[in-house]
């Protein structure tokens, strides 16, 4: 019997990436086979996201161009879009000829399963949906409530992971200091043996768990690096997105990790546009972004989302203003960038080493996270360096946001 052939297209955040590859590995196991290309496949499957318009509009777009290019192909839309819009996507989206939502996507062999990562890397999902309820965000509504994998679960993911080569293990959940006991989860993954790191991302500040930072303290493989999305730093505008803290409480969580981990690097996002967001709220922002010299900071402009609380919120901000407000705080954070990874330069480090482009290979360090920060450049004599591993390297200089290193 020939197997089904099938490519997958992926899109969104790297928690889609990780239902991307239970697929796969559902798939795999069922006789399917995946290729590389999508003119070889008899299945192509766009895994979708729904989080905001622009990324539902290119999902969608994905399965137009798909159909257009290969009409006699079967085509799948799978992931958050089929779940938030079951009962309308048939209907709109023609060219589609089925959908799977993301309840359907279940876990097979979690560490066993294929990897899209550059070498060296996986994300490990410790938890499913939110109960933040952040007003702007449709998360909930898509995946639901929080629900926590088991500590014994997880560390056998970590575990088999590690047994096949996996140096890097990045926690993520849509918010991980949410797990039921993160402290007690990462003792329990400090008790696996080797070389590695653990990478934990996205933390809420509002519950952010300081008794982690014992632990990081104590076990070098767990990086000191904190991705703690703040959002906003206006009181008023905070309140708005249900959230509980403000900037004096935000800039007090920086200084008592900094002050815990001297070496933390610490990265946030922002939201510009929400409704109500004035000139003062976005001053407010500014001067929260100046004083908290965050090595890295993203930016995205409000998406106005049915179904949230923020929807039916008056003082609607146009989009041209939150677009150049958007634009004004990423110009502001270069040099702050610039100037705080400067501090790396003329260290000795390890250098996870990703993949090779002509002459050159690239890596990253501790303080760059995959696919969001900056990377480095790795200048070496030896040939044949091995994507995946670590290597001892030498930061020699900074270029742009960017770090090169020496082997």
């Amino acid at each position: 019997m020939i197997p089904t052939r099938y490519f997958i297209d992926p899109f969104g955040c790297v928690k889609n990436q990780v239902d991307a590859e239970n697929m796969m590995a559902r798939l795999n196991s069922s006789g399917w086979e995946n290729v590389p290309e999508a003119e070889h496949a008899d299945v192509i499957i766009v895994n979708s996201c729904g989080f905001i318009e622009s990324a539902k509009q290119e999902s969608i777009n994905a399965v137009i161009e798909w159909r257009k290019l290969f009409p006699r192909k079967k085509i799948i839309l799978a992931g958050c879009l089929s779940q938030r819009y079951a009962k309308e996507l048939p209907q709109i989206l023609p060219e589609a000829d089925e959908f799977i939502g993301v309840n359907e996507l279940v876990n097979n062999s979690p560490g066993e399963r294929p990897l899209l990562s550059l070498p060296g890397s996986a994300y490990v999902k410790i938890s499913e949906g939110c109960s933040n309820n952040c007003s702007y965000c449709a998360i909930p509504l898509i995946r639901g409530s929080l629900v926590c994998r088991t500590i014994p679960d997880i560390v056998s993911e970590c575990s088999a992971l590690l047994e096949r080569g996996i140096n890097e293990l990045c926690i993520v959940g849509q918010d991980i200091g949410a797990y039921d006991d993160l402290p007690e989860l990462l003792q329990a993954i400090s008790r696996l043996k080797g070389n590695f790191w653990v990478r934990l991302l996205y933390i809420h500040p509002d519950h952010f768990p300081l008794q982690i930072l014992d632990i990081i303290e104590q076990d070098p493989r767990f990086l000191p690096y904190f991705d703690i999305p703040f959002q906003h730093a206006s009181a008023k505008i905070l309140t708005a997105m249900n959230r509980k803290g403000n900037a004096e409480k935000y800039l007090e969580l920086l200084q008592t990790i900094r002050s815990k981990l001297p070496n933390a690097v610490l990265r946030s996002t922002f939201l510009l546009g929400f409704p109500g967001e004035t000139e003062e709220d976005f001053a407010a922002l500014l001067d929260f972004q100046e004083k908290a010299a965050l090595d890295w900071a993203g930016c995205f402009t409000y998406s106005r989302e049915e179904g949230t609380a923020a929807f039916s919120m008056k003082g609607r901000v146009p989009e041209k203003t939150a677009a150049m407000r958007k634009q004004i705080l990423e110009e502001r954070q270069i040099p702050i960038t610039e100037k705080n990874i400067e501090r790396f330069t003329g260290q000795t480090m390890d250098v996870l080493i990703e993949e090779q482009i002509d002459e050159f290979y690239l890596g990253r360090l501790y303080c760059q996270a995959p696919d969001i920060d900056g990377a480095a450049v790795i200048i070496s004599e030896q040939k044949n360096l091995q994507p995946g591993t670590f290597t001892k390297c030498k930061v020699t200089a900074r270029r742009g946001i960017d770090l090169e290193v020496y082997i």
